[in-house]
């Protein structure tokens, strides 16, 4: 869905301003928080370089929930056009940053750090793959004259694009998993920009009855590993958090929207709909916990409580808020 929308003769006008904003709330969010928790770690006599871990893992965005209300309310606008984008741009800006900050620990600590050559292959080669793939079920879906014939290309070449990420992580990488979400968004961007605007509309038509189940198994698949009874135990570290993100992507969104010169809307409410956080948060979480309990198990205790139970109130929160974000932008319909 995000990668369908990256249609570069649509967005070459504004591509610049999306990396603008994309890149000043994903930075933003990173320092501010990485700043308040070694200002709290170190009022708490915890090792300071623990806050970057915060920080990186705060950055990620999870472009489902949000995407989600596009899709349910049909919203379309200058907030939504903005975040389609950009939260493919957030997630490669995430990757980055995030395994810098645990190749920083993992250093910090003695143990072996996390390579360029990694951090380079876990955006790269996901690119490679979704690209290569989208342009032979382009080339195909272009020799079909059959609506039905280019869905089933389509999803074909979509699980194929799937079949080879994981063939790489079997058999040619042991020390890190590609990027499906970046192999999904190559892929069906590559399509998007490959096959006329009205084709594709009608292609498209047919696979939304399974973009909306995709869309339930995803959100099942992120509430399933969450423990509601973390809400209780949730403590402080859960709640500055909460507020220090929400803080860093409202406020970095805002900047990015005034340095861009972005419409008013864009720079009053995109940051709202960057809010919702649980899937990349959690995959995040897993790494760093990993990390972390070769160094010191109470620190990986700290992070792995405080996000999950971070991410159980944030997504109920975040939905609303970011609802609420896109009827102010008067970018969905009352009903």
């Amino acid at each position: 869905m995000i990668g369908r929308e990256i249609i570069f003769k649509k967005i070459a006008k504004s591509g610049r301003q999306i990396i603008g904003i994309t890149f000043v709330q994903s930075i933003g969010t990173f320092l501010f928080v990485s700043i308040v928790f070694a200002i709290v770690f170190f009022i708490s006599d915890l090792p300071v370089y623990l806050s970057v871990i915060f920080g990186g893992i705060a950055l990620a965005t999870a472009p489902a929930p949000a995407l989600s209300i596009v899709n349910e309310y049909h919203a379309d606008g200058p907030v939504t056009k903005t975040l389609i984008p950009l939260a493919a741009i957030d997630d490669i800006i995430g990757v980055i940053v995030f395994f810098t900050v645990v190749s920083f620990v993992n250093g910090m600590s003695g143990s072996s750090s996390t390579s360029p050559f990694m951090i380079a292959g876990m955006i790269l080669l996901p690119f490679a793959i979704g690209i290569l793939a989208g342009i032979c079920a382009a080339f195909l879906m272009k020799q079909s004259i059959h609506n039905t014939k280019k869905l089933i290309l389509l999803l074909t070449f979509l699980c194929i694009s799937a079949l080879c990420g994981l063939l790489t992580d079997k058999y040619i990488f042991h020390s890190f998993s590609l990027n499906y979400l970046l192999i999904g968004m190559a892929f069906s961007a590559t399509v998007a920009n490959k096959i006329p605007e009205q084709e594709l509309a009608n292609v498209l038509e047919l696979y939304d009855p399974l973009l909306n189940l995709s869309f339930v198994i995803v959100i099942v698949n992120l509430g399933m590993p969450l423990d509601y009874r973390l809400i209780a135990g949730a403590g402080l570290f859960t709640a500055i958090y909460i507020l220090s993100r929400a803080a860093g992507k409202i406020g970095g969104a805002y900047w990015g929207g005034k340095i861009t010169k972005a419409e008013p809307s864009v720079t009053k409410y995109l940051g709202f709909t960057l809010l919702p956080h649980s899937g990349v948060s959690l995959v995040f979480t897993g790494i760093a916990v990993s990390t972390l309990t070769d160094i010191d198990a109470s620190l990986a205790s700290i992070v792995s409580g405080t996000i999950v139970a971070a991410a159980i109130i944030n997504e109920i929160i975040a939905v609303i808020v970011a609802k609420s974000a896109f009827k102010r932008a008067g970018e969905i319909e009352e009903r």
